[in-house]
């Protein structure tokens, strides 16, 4: 088996037609820079080799060897074919080359080195001839094709297929994930029209720490020590914010506070949360077979985790019906669960929570959904990402329960954005409000003291 899940005999010869031929005609070699045609005629011989490659190994032997040993045999065999074809390639090209047919054979060809790219959080795919990605919150283009559509699309069935999903023109959309965590969204004909759409959120090697995000300015410490001991002290808090806006980072981050006594189960699309904790039980939805059945969602998640006896029930994003469930355990013994949900600010959080309730049919009347909100939730943490391609906590609001039909809200600290410079970096601060938080007598009953003045609005941080 490969780091992918999937098995090498799996792997299908490319043929030479395929190889050639692409759902958009290339541009006709003159129109293309001599670097473009340089790297079109790589890619080319890449999966010539690639082809002859299936032909004359055993890949059942293969299998069953470790991937060092592996790489050391295939790469013998390449420099056999290279020597072959009498290509000109020094040594150090010739050792990149073998490593691209062995991502080809084995990874995910073309995008195997961005992945791992240490620097790069997005990759974003607009079919075979445009790669872009997300270097410190700015997307630029990068230098990476694959052959046609067809070479694109087996890659995207190789990643679904290791996670037991499929993609196809009866089910052109999926969301899966890479053996490492990595988020990954297709979408393919008919539903993408150039060519299949990937989308592919990275995981990070060494989760973000509440310290890190202190350091790169996310949040004040003072601030993050407030949230971090709202959370310790089982205080129900949902993370808003935008795509991209860092909510999940923060949701890893915070769970840091969390007592490793304390059995977490957590519920998601496609698993992608690091939690911090010993004990940790993780569930997945599963979608429907190719006869339309057998689909699992978040709620019938929800609903079974709450017999799995966990101290907090953790939702990587709230998105739908199940929505009405994670309230309901909320109030019902398992206090200081958490969420994600995507919202502009936290008044529009409270009200897509309760759409989202309203989404599952239930007989119950809005005043009665939003009870079981301001019941429910205690605080809102909103984050954003900057016209700069920073991420910032926006906003941190408590709920504080019910005035005539309509949820309290108050927020306790935000961050007041006073300009751009010169070099397109936002600037701004945060500040308190002046208010005090409702839950601050239950925190000092559970023994966590926040400093005197914390909530003064004349204090900076």
């Amino acid at each position: 088996m490969s780091r992918f899940g999937f098995s090498n005999a799996a792997a299908k010869p490319v043929e030479p037609e395929a190889a050639s031929r692409a759902a958009a005609p290339p541009p006709p070699p003159a129109a293309r820079t001599q670097q473009e045609q340089k790297g079109f005629d790589l890619l080319n011989a890449k999966l010539k080799v690639h082809a002859q490659l299936i032909d004359v190994l055993d890949l059942s032997a293969l299998d069953k060897v470790d991937d060092d040993t592996m790489r050391r045999r295939v790469r013998g065999i390449i420099s056999e074919i290279i020597r072959k074809e009498d290509m000109a390639l020094s040594s150090a090209e010739e050792a990149s080359f073998a490593d691209a047919v062995m991502d080809e054979m084995t990874g995910l060809g073309p995008i195997e080195p961005l992945l791992k790219d240490d620097s790069i959080a997005d990759i974003l795919i607009n079919g075979c001839d445009q790669v872009y990605v997300e270097r410190h919150g700015k997307l630029q283009l990068a230098p990476v094709r694959f052959a046609d559509n067809d070479h694109l699309l087996r890659i995207v069935q190789r990643i679904v297929a290791a996670v037991g999903r499929r993609v196809d023109e009866s089910q052109p959309l999926v969301d899966a994930r890479l053996a490492d965590g990595s988020r990954v969204n297709a979408a393919v004909l008919p539903i993408a029209i150039d060519g299949p759409l990937v989308s592919i959120r990275k995981f990070s090697k060494s989760p973000l720490t509440i310290d890190r995000l202190v350091e790169f300015g996310a949040i004040p410490r003072p601030i993050a020590d407030f949230i971090l001991g709202a959370v310790k002290c089982r205080a129900s808090t949902v993370i808003s914010g935008g795509t991209g806006s860092g909510k999940t980072t923060l949701l890893n981050a915070l769970s840091s506070a969390i007592s490793p006594d304390e059995r977490l189960i957590t519920i998601e699309d496609a698993a992608e949360l690091q939690l911090q904790q010993p004990h940790v039980a993780r569930m997945e939805t599963r979608p429907p077979n190719i006869e339309g059945k057998g689909e699992i969602r978040q709620r019938e998640l929800v609903k079974n985790a709450l017999r799995m006896r966990p101290d907090r029930v953790i939702l990587g994003e709230v998105r739908g019906e199940e929505a009405f469930d994670m309230l309901q355990a909320m109030n019902t013994g398992h206090e200081g669960s958490m969420a994600t949900i995507h919202a502009n600010n936290p008044r529009d959080a409270l009200t897509r929570l309760e759409q989202m309730v309203m989404m599952g049919g239930m007989k119950i009347s809005e005043e009665a959904i939003r009870g079981q909100i301001a019941s429910a939730v205690n605080y809102i943490v909103q984050a954003s990402r900057l016209s700069d391609g920073s991420r910032r906590v926006m906003s941190i609001a408590e709920v504080t329960g019910m005035e005539g039909a309509v949820i309290q809200l108050q927020e306790i600290f935000k961050f007041e954005r006073t300009g751009t410079d010169d070099n397109g970096k936002v600037v701004g601060k945060f500040v308190a409000t002046g208010l005090r938080p409702k839950f601050l007598d239950e925190m000092e009953r559970r023994g966590v003291h926040m400093p005197q003045g914390l909530f003064d609005p004349a204090m900076k941080f």
